[in-house]
Formats: C-alpha cells, sequence, structure tokens
C-alpha cells in the first residue's frame, strides 16, 4: 500500500489523468448525482482502489446495500482512508490517504446490521473495481 500522502501531483496533472467527472469529484470534493454511479448496486468479488492514483481502498466483502443511492462499505483497509471533519461540523469526510482524493463520506450508528454499524458512501466514481482474479495478484 502507498505511503500516506505519497502521491502528490499538480492541479495540471491530475487533469491530465483524470476524467472531468473524477476530477471534479476526487479534487473538487463534490458529489455524484444520486443512483447514477456504477457500483451502487454492484456486488461482485475483489478490491475497489482509488480512481485517482490506484491505492486499495476497499474489499468487496465489506460492501453492503445501504439503500442510500451510492456504494456503501462499512469500513476500508488498514491504513487506506483518511477521515476529517467537513467545515460545517455535520459530517466527516473520507479522503484516499494515499493522494488525497475525495471518496465522500462516513456515517455512524444509523442501525445498518453490520459489524461496526459504521457506513462509507462512497462515489463510484472515486472508485475502480479489480476483479478477485486480478486484485490478487495486485495486494
Amino acid at each position: 500500500m502507498a505511503a500516506p500522502g505519497s502521491v502528490q501531483k499538480s492541479a495540471e496533472e491530475w487533469r491530465a489523468i483524470l476524467s472531468p467527472e473524477q476530477f471534479r469529484i476526487l479534487r473538487g470534493k463534490e458529489t455524484e448525482a444520486k443512483g447514477t454511479g456504477e457500483y451502487d448496486k454492484f456486488f461482485s468479488d475483489g478490491v475497489y482502489k482509488c480512481a485517482g492514483c490506484g491505492t486499495p481502498l476497499y474489499k468487496s466483502a465489506t460492501k453492503f446495500n445501504s439503500g442510500c443511492g451510492w456504494p456503501a462499505f462499512y469500513e476500508g483497509l488498514p491504513g487506506a482512508i483518511n477521515r476529517s471533519p467537513d467545515p460545517d461540523g455535520r459530517r466527516t469526510e473520507i479522503t484516499c490517504a494515499a493522494c488525497g482524493g475525495h471518496l465522500g463520506h462516513v456515517f455512524k450508528g444509523e442501525g445498518f446490521q453490520t459489524p461496526i454499524d459504521e457506513r462509507h458512501c462512497v462515489n463510484s466514481v472515486s472508485i475502480k473495481f479489480i476483479p478477485a482474479e486480478a486484485s490478487n495478484a495486485s495486494l
């Protein structure tokens, strides 16, 4: 796994490798429209990596159907995700620890039947799914 903060690029470098939507969300900290992401109702075995830098973030075993309109995971891989309070203090932002890319927000205590009652609400455009066959070789 990449060291925290190890992937640093200028805005121009990010624009060159990300689609306009990826740049808007990963670097601009915006949100994709509810229910539009390709991974919302996707449940195959594998690993989800940061769409910006390729750092592994989530195992598919931690993904669950929360009905929120975005992919939901109950925990990330150790050391892969940073948390910081939004400026308004109402939510906690989650970002890739390696490149700082905006993933979404984390919510606690919502009553989901997951091992830790936590929901990482993640933008599909911020992640890339790698099937189990391919992900085993890259982890």
